[in-house]
Order: C-alpha cells, then sequence, then structure tokens
C-alpha cells in the first residue's frame, strides 16, 4: 500500500457506522466537518467527499484516506470505498486506545473525531501502533468460511436438541440416555405411556432434530465436492496429519491459515494465543494469554492439543509438554496445553507453508 509523504495533501474519511446512520468526519488537517448519512447510502457518501473536496480548496483527484471500525457490516464497506478510488483500513475496535477515567462522555461525534485523529497519525504521521488493522479477505475467501461457521451453529442447536430431550425424559424417570424415534415408543417409570404435552414435545424436537442432522450431512457432502482452492488444499494436506480431521483442517485453512504470515511471532499473535504480562516497577504478573485473535482457531487449537497428546505421544511437541507440564498439577496442565496449542498451531503453519512436517509426528501417506 502507497503511503502518504508528510506533507501530501489529502481528504481523512472517519465513518462511525450505526444501523440506521452513518456518521462521517472529514478533515484535511486543518479544517474538519462532519455529516450525517443514512446506513449503506453509497450516493451520499460519494457525493459528500466531493463536497469536501471542493471545501477543503483540494483537487478533484485528491486521495482520500478512510477509516472504520470492523463491526456487524464486515467487509462490504471496505470493498464500496476501494471502488471508489479511497485508500481504506479496516480497524480492531478492541485497539482504539479510551480515556482511563471513571466515567468518559461516548458519542457518535466524538468517536468519529477520535477516528479521525487516530486516521491522521497513522498515515501522516506513520505511528503503525496506533491502531491494529484487520486484513480484509477477498470475496471468495469470506465466503469460503461461512460452512464452516454454520456447521458450527448448528452442531451447538443439535446438542441442545438431544440434551433437552433426555431432560424431557428424565422427568418421567427414563436416565439410559437413548433418544427415541418418536414419543409413543416411551414408557415412563411406571410403565405408563408419557403424558400428552410432554410427547407432543419431544415429538417436536426430534422432528427438529432431524432436520438439523439433514443440513449438517447437506455440509459434509458440499465440502467433499468443493472445487479446489489454495485453502482447500491446505484443509486437505492438514487432514493428512494424524490426529488432525477433516473439519478441524478445514476450519483452520478458512479461517487462519489463508492468511499471510512472515513468520511465528504474528502466527501466535494473530490467534491470541500468546503471553500478556504486567511488569511495572516491582509489580511483575502475568495476566495469561491475550486473546486478541480468532477465538474459534483459540478452542479448535486448545482440542487439538489435547488430541495432538492421545495420537502423537511420540512427536517432539508432545514429549516437551510432559518434560514440562507432564508431573504438575492440573491446573498447570490446562495452563500448558495453550502453550502446547500456539507450538501446535505455529508447527502446522510451516508444514502448510514450507512442507515442514512437525519433528517426529506421523503424517498419513
Amino acid at each position: 500500500m502507497n503511503e502518504p509523504a508528510h506533507n501530501e495533501s489529502g481528504v481523512y474519511l472517519a465513518i462511525e457506522c450505526g444501523r440506521k446512520e452513518w456518521k462521517l468526519a472529514l478533515g484535511d488537517g486543518k479544517a474538519e466537518r462532519q455529516v450525517t448519512i443514512s446506513a449503506g447510502d453509497v450516493k451520499g457518501l460519494a457525493r459528500h467527499l466531493g463536497r469536501a473536496k471542493e471545501r477543503f480548496g483540494l483537487p478533484a483527484d485528491a486521495r482520500v484516506y478512510s477509516c472504520y471500525e470492523a463491526g456487524r457490516d464486515g467487509f462490504w464497506i471496505h470493498r464500496m470505498l476501494t471502488g471508489l478510488g479511497v485508500t481504506n483500513v479496516v480497524v480492531d475496535p478492541a485497539s482504539i486506545e479510551v480515556q482511563r477515567r471513571g466515567k468518559r462522555v461516548k458519542t457518535d461525534r466524538l468517536d468519529a473525531r477520535k477516528l479521525l485523529t487516530m486516521l491522521r497519525r497513522y498515515w501522516v504521521y506513520g505511528e503503525r501502533k496506533t491502531w491494529r488493522v484487520l486484513h480484509v479477505p477477498d470475496e471468495d475467501q469470506e465466503d469460503a468460511r461461512r460452512p464452516s461457521r454454520e456447521r458450527e451453529r448448528l452442531t451447538k442447536e443439535r446438542t441442545g436438541h438431544r440434551a433437552r430431550i433426555r431432560s424431557l425424559l428424565a422427568l418421567h424417570g427414563r436416565h439410559d440416555g437413548k433418544l427415541p424415534g418418536c414419543a409413543d415408543e416411551v414408557r415412563d417409570w411406571k410403565g405408563a405411556a408419557l403424558p400428552a404435552a410432554v410427547a407432543a414435545e419431544i415429538d417436536r424436537e426430534l422432528e427438529r432434530l432431524r432436520m438439523v442432522e439433514v443440513q449438517i450431512r447437506r455440509i459434509d457432502g458440499e465440502w467433499k465436492a468443493a472445487d479446489e482452492s489454495p485453502s482447500m488444499a491446505k484443509a486437505k494436506k492438514l487432514a493428512r496429519v494424524k490426529g488432525v480431521g477433516a473439519q478441524t483442517g478445514w476450519m483452520l485453512a478458512h479461517e487462519f491459515l489463508w492468511r499471510t504470515f512472515r513468520n511465528r511471532r504474528e502466527v501466535g499473535a494473530a490467534s491470541g494465543l500468546v503471553g500478556c504480562p504486567y511488569d511495572s516497577g516491582e509489580s511483575r504478573v502475568e495476566q495469561g494469554i491475550s486473546k486478541a485473535g480468532n477465538a474459534r482457531v483459540r478452542a479448535t487449537m486448545t482440542e487439538l492439543a489435547w488430541r495432538w497428546l492421545m495420537f502423537q505421544p511420540q512427536s517432539e511437541l508432545a514429549r516437551w509438554y510432559q518434560r514440562r507440564f507432564g508431573a504438575g498439577s492440573g491446573r498447570m496442565r490446562r495452563i500448558g496445553i495453550v502453550a502446547l496449542a500456539r507450538k501446535l498451531l505455529v508447527a502446522l503453519w510451516k508444514y502448510v507453508e514450507f512442507d515442514e512436517v512437525p519433528v517426529e509426528a506421523i503424517v498419513k501417506a
């Protein structure tokens, strides 16, 4: 991305996105103005950009730099601004600095002004650590993440339906845990049929459960029939490592490994699996991991780390864990599994990108 010189003139635009309205803060470093448009009003946005150039005495082809906070609208705003010729960055909301007073004033107008100030610091003065800029996937990469996220949501729904049915059966003395085909098959603790209302509720839960299971199978079939893509090739490559299933490989490839990382530090930081120490004066406290990255990746890697100990006990990573944490308490082993998850994620990234197989790990032919 081309960076402007310190004295380069241009329009700086900060967008505070709401469901109904957008607050636009525009400035050139000397003057500033704010306007409000309807949410998603692309023509209105372009019109106000043109007016801002005239108001600030800039030519029609002056460059425009913009920013907005990532949120419910996702990345379509970024693509829209890019289509208008605007140089845009999408900002992580959690990285924006705030005052540490007990109470602070917060309005859309002040938020837009704050974003505008930080945008100039980022572009004009080169303060790259002002905030954290998100990596925007292209439309195909973003669309490829939907099946895994939908399947995750459906899996939770399936678990909820099964738990609800078992709870209804337990109310009438059935604790065997088996799900019936229909409520008519069930008898209560004294051998009588279930009450009518309970039987009807169980039948409705079973109907919803079957629908969810059909949709899960449909998504799994679409995965197997998906066209070959760079992320799909990475998913299949990950699935060859013993202990890494097809679903885990798919999720990691489409949620995380689609990005280009320069080194292992970036891998750890993007996943949020890095330490967050507090070291000030005489106070030195380890606050745990930063949790600044993708929560799905952290949860998946923690589960995968436990599976790694089961399926890859002779690997170097598993032996490192056993030497360091194996003899410790349950709490220490849980802490250690997070450290193993980070090391394992870096090892899988090296395997996918550079064909470096984790040391002494088993890879299926």
